[in-house]
Parts: C-alpha cells; structure tokens; sequence
C-alpha cells in the first residue's frame, strides 16, 4: 500500500490560491499594474503617440468656441491625438492623462506610506503598552479624528510659499500634499492597529515568548508586527484611492499641483467651463480617477477575503 504524501502550504499560499479564485481583485490587480506602468513609462508611451504634454496645438482649436475642430462628441480624436486635445490651449489629452498619473500614483503612495508607517508604531505603543501610554495616544488620535482636515489642506496648501526647506515649485508641493494627506490619516491606521495588537498580546505565543525571557521590543517586532502584517496590508491598499481622490480634490479647488504640470483633478477643474462644448474633456480624466479608485478597492477587497476567509 503506497502511502498518499501530504504536501504542506504556507499561509501566503493559501492566500493566494483564495486570491487568484477573485476575478474582480485579480482584474483590479491588472489594472494598477498597467496604470503604474504606463506613468513610469510615460515619457515613452508620448513619444510613440500625443506628444508632449505642455505642447499646444493651437491648429486645433476653433478660435470662435475655443474648442477643438470637428463635430461630434469625439471633435479633436485622431491617431496622433487618441484622447483628443484641450480646449482653449489644445494640450495633448492622453499625454496629460499618463503624466497625471504619475502625480496622483506617487502622492497616493507615498502619503499612504506615511500614514502607515505612523499609525503602524503608535498603534502598536499603544496597545501593547497600555496604561497611561495608550490613553495619551488614544487621545492624540480623537484630537486628529475630530480635525477639519479638507479646511486645515486649504488653507496650508494655499498659502505656500514658492520657496521653502531647500525646495520649490511643484516638487515643495507634492512634500506638502504627502505629509498633509499621510500625517493626518495616520489616526484610521493606529486605531486598528491597536485594536488588533490588545488582541494578539494576550494570545499564548506572546506569553511564551514573554516567559523565555522576551523584552518588549522583541515582542513587539517579532511577534506582534508580523502577524499585523495583513490587516495594514488590506487597509494601506484601501486608502491609496482614498488619498488619490483627496489629491485630486485640491487640485480641482487649484491649491494641489501648479500648471503647466499636469494633474487629474485640474484637469476636470479646468474642463468644467467646456463641458457643454467638449464633454469628452471632462469623461476622460474623470473616467480615469473612476478606474484607478475603483481597481484599488477591488484588490483591496480581494486581499481582505484572502487573508481573513473568516471577515467574509
């Protein structure tokens, strides 16, 4: 009789073979990696089509309605203008659209990562410490809850000065939408983080690490991080979009990225007065913002029920 060997899998394995049965997370996964690779890409992909993205066409512009030339929903498409051209300055659209992906990609991430890595720490201080520790941070985080943050953005990235901290123009604004945006997120992070950290310390492998003689910070980093790793995972990937969409909404109110540089939300800012003349100007950076918000929450989700079948 031959025994029948069984073969082990890990828990990454598990949660992949779970992951790859979502179709929808699957397909959002797709969908980000051809996003981030178009925008890393993007100086190539104009070169091949549409042109620069400060470029103006001004052949292309009807100089009566400033708007593009032709009739129809789809005036001002053509091969080498795919997503049509801007009214008024006849800017390539599909070039703008790839360029405003790397800023809306690159704040999204890096504000997320902020956000994370803050309330990642104090999460854990908090819950694995406990005592007056976890009330002052507990505390910290109601006080930035309860803050305006759309109104405090406003008035902080209005007031901007052209030169600051050995930085200027559009690269001091991306710093300062990243830590607008990532510093005052961090409260949803450390909140559960801390709730599933004052969970997971009274479990019994952090009492025998405790009983052979484990310090706090070896608790902390060895045991407790690890196994926080997929909670901060499926919520960093449900705020990226959360944090795009804030991006794009103070660019619409014009004090996110400055022109020429493009930017999805001023782009839908700047096609409001043209939507009756060239709707399709609006659709498409809008469509775009819809797609990339839409395919990270599908991942997110996916991730979710792949790493806790049990949340389902």
């Amino acid at each position: 009789m031959v025994a029948t060997v069984i073969e082990g899998r890990s828990l990454g394995r598990i949660a992949w073979t779970r992951l790859k049965r979502d179709r929808l997370a699957l397909g959002g996964g797709v969908v980000i990696v051809v996003l981030v690779l178009a925008a890393v890409f993007a100086p190539l992909l104009v070169k091949i089509t549409g042109g620069s993205p400060t470029d103006f066409h001004q052949d292309l512009i009807d100089p009566t309605f400033s708007k593009p030339k032709g009739e129809g929903t789809f005036a001002g498409f053509s091969w080498d203008h795919p997503l049509g051209v801007e009214p008024r300055s006849g800017r390539d659209v599909f070039s703008r659209i790839l360029y405003g992906a790397q800023i809306s990609l690159l704040i999204g991430f890096l504000a997320t990562l902020l956000s994370v890595t803050i309330g990642t720490v104090l999460g854990v201080i908090a819950g694995y410490m406990g005592g007056w520790v976890d009330t002052l941070i507990s505390r910290t985080m109601d006080v930035f809850l309860a803050f305006p943050l759309l109104l405090f953005a406003l008035a902080l990235a209005g007031v901007i000065p052209d030169h600051a901290f050995g930085m200027s123009g559009n690269t001091l604004r991306i710093v300062v939408l990243v830590f607008i945006i990532g510093f005052f997120n961090w409260p949803y992070v450390g909140r559960i983080v801390r709730g599933q950290t004052l969970s997971l310390r009274e479990r019994e492998f952090v009492d025998a690490s405790r009983s052979l003689g484990a310090k706090g910070f070896h608790v902390v980093f060895r045991e407790l991080l690890p196994n926080l790793f997929a909670p901060v995972l499926v919520y960093a990937t449900l705020m990226i979009p959360t944090n795009i969409l804030f991006e794009a909404a103070l660019s619409f109110l014009g004090v996110g990225i400055r022109p020429p540089t493009p930017s999805w939300g001023k782009m839908l800012a700047d096609a409001v007065p043209f939507y009756s003349v060239a709707p399709m100007y609006m659709v498409v950076p809008g469509l775009a913002i819809f797609l990339t918000v839409m395919a990270f929450n599908l991942l997110g989700d996916g991730l979710r029920d792949a790493l806790d079948p049990r949340a389902r």
